[in-house]
């Protein structure tokens, strides 16, 4: 009963949530910080974070949506390549939000001020993944926490 009570107190809100991981090329120049403190400026909370060293089967089940891509035995590789930090933002249109924040997947086509502008190494070293809608974010959010780990 609790849950439907804050769940639908959410909606009402517009409150929404979204996966966030900063991926091995921030995490090993300590960008975690400075990362996060754009998300928190923002508006978004993070209410759930850990910080993990994904195998080669969490990164393959992780991606399996591009496992028919040319990119997808790169893209894993470098998941397992070093900690990655997972976290749950929490804010209203989280989703969206999230996504202009992160900027363009392709640093080149990020907007000034974005993280991948500010952060990334490349199109594959771009620094951050986010959830590109509400239903991966559930999703994306089940693989990697428990209700009980997300805080309210």
């Amino acid at each position: 009963m609790i849950t439907f009570l804050i769940s639908n107190l959410r909606k009402i809100m517009g409150l929404e949530r979204t996966l966030s991981i900063i991926k091995p090329d921030a995490t090993r120049r300590n960008l975690t910080g400075a990362i996060n403190e754009r998300f928190e400026k923002s508006g978004l909370k993070i209410v759930a974070q850990k910080r993990l060293q994904l195998t080669e089967e969490q990164a393959k089940q992780f991606y399996i949506v591009h496992k028919d891509r040319p990119f997808y035995g790169e893209l894993v590789s470098f998941m397992i390549s070093g900690a990655v930090v997972a976290q749950v933002l929490e804010g209203e249109n989280a989703v969206a939000k999230n996504r202009e924040i992160m900027g363009a997947t392709n640093p080149k086509d990020a907007a000034d001020g974005t993280i991948r502008k500010d952060f990334a190494e490349s199109i594959e070293a771009n620094s951050v993944h986010g959830s590109d809608s509400l239903e991966n974010a559930k999703n994306e959010i089940s693989f990697f926490f428990s209700e009980m780990e997300i805080c309210r």
